[in-house]
C-alpha cells in the first residue's frame, strides 16, 4: 500500500511530523533567526554604543539612507532611532561651536 505524507496539516495524522509552512505567507518562517549585535539588532546596538562613541550614530545613519533595512524590516525602527541621534548630536555639536566661536 503506497501512502503520500500530506504536507496540509488537515489532512495529515496527529502522529506523524510535518513540515510547517504556510502557501498564503512564504516569509512566515523568515524573521525567526535572532538579530545581531546580542539580538538587538544593528541600529539599537549602535544607538547604545553611541552615547560612548558617536561616530556609531553616523555609521547607522549611513546604513539607513542606504536601505540596510531591506534586508530585515525589524532593523528599521532601530536605524532610525540613531539617525535621529546623529541629528541632535550634529546640533549640539553646532550650537557649542558657534557659542565658543562667539
Amino acid at each position: 500500500m503506497d501512502q503520500k505524507i500530506s504536507t496540509n496539516g488537515k489532512e495529515q495524522k496527529t502522529d506523524d511530523y510535518i513540515l510547517l509552512k504556510d502557501d498564503e505567507n512564504p516569509d512566515l518562517g523568515l524573521y525567526d533567526k535572532p538579530l545581531p549585535c546580542f539580538g538587538c539588532g544593528i541600529g539599537w546596538f549602535s544607538l547604545l554604543l553611541g552615547f560612548v562613541f558617536p561616530l556609531m550614530w553616523y555609521y547607522a545613519t549611513i546604513l539607513y539612507f542606504c536601505n540596510y533595512y531591506q534586508k530585515d524590516p525589524r532593523e528599521r525602527a532601530g536605524l532610525a532611532a540613531s539617525a535621529i541621534a546623529a541629528l541632535i548630536c550634529t546640533i549640539a555639536m553646532l550650537i557649542a561651536i558657534a557659542v565658543i566661536i562667539i
